[in-house]
């Protein structure tokens, strides 16, 4: 199996079920402080691929959770520089797989590149969280966001 360099907010529980997901399907997680970590525009770019920059963004942000920061009125570079400066607004999981970089947890998209364990033990932690949807904030008070790690 390989390794997998996994950019999270700590604390993020979708990214703890995330990253549990790949350990059970026998893959090395390396996790990184997405808050923390030294952007360049070149590097958060590579990762934001050629998708629609609003899809871009972390819906459950508190900039954008309060409509101070609305997605779909940026460019791409206008995004970049607000992602570098405030990292929440950067949509989770960013990771590494060899030179593929990826924005978002797609299990479809994922099981192409690497190997994902069928269903068993990856359903059990979506089960047992209750979460089917791997992407979207279940935190309604947002306060894991509001909490920077």
């Amino acid at each position: 199996m390989g390794t997998i360099l996994f950019y999270e907010k700590p604390g993020c529980q979708n990214n703890i079920r995330q990253k549990g997901i790949l350990e059970l399907s026998g893959h090395l997680v390396e996790s990184v402080n997405l808050l923390r970590h030294p952007w360049t525009k070149e590097e958060l770019s590579c990762y934001l691929g050629v998708k629609p920059v609003a899809e871009c963004f972390n819906m459950a942000a508190p900039a954008v959770k309060s409509g101070a920061v609305n997605p779909v009125d940026f460019s791409k570079e206008e995004a970049l520089d607000m992602m570098i400066k405030d990292p929440l607004l950067i949509r989770r999981p960013l990771m590494k797989i060899g030179n593929h970089c990826i924005q978002g947890f797609d299990r479809a998209a994922l099981q192409n590149l690497i190997n994902l364990k069928p269903a068993e033990d990856g359903d059990t932690i979506e089960e047992t969280s209750g979460m089917k949807d791997m992407n979207s904030c279940h935190n309604f008070n947002n306060a894991s966001c509001i909490n920077q790690g």
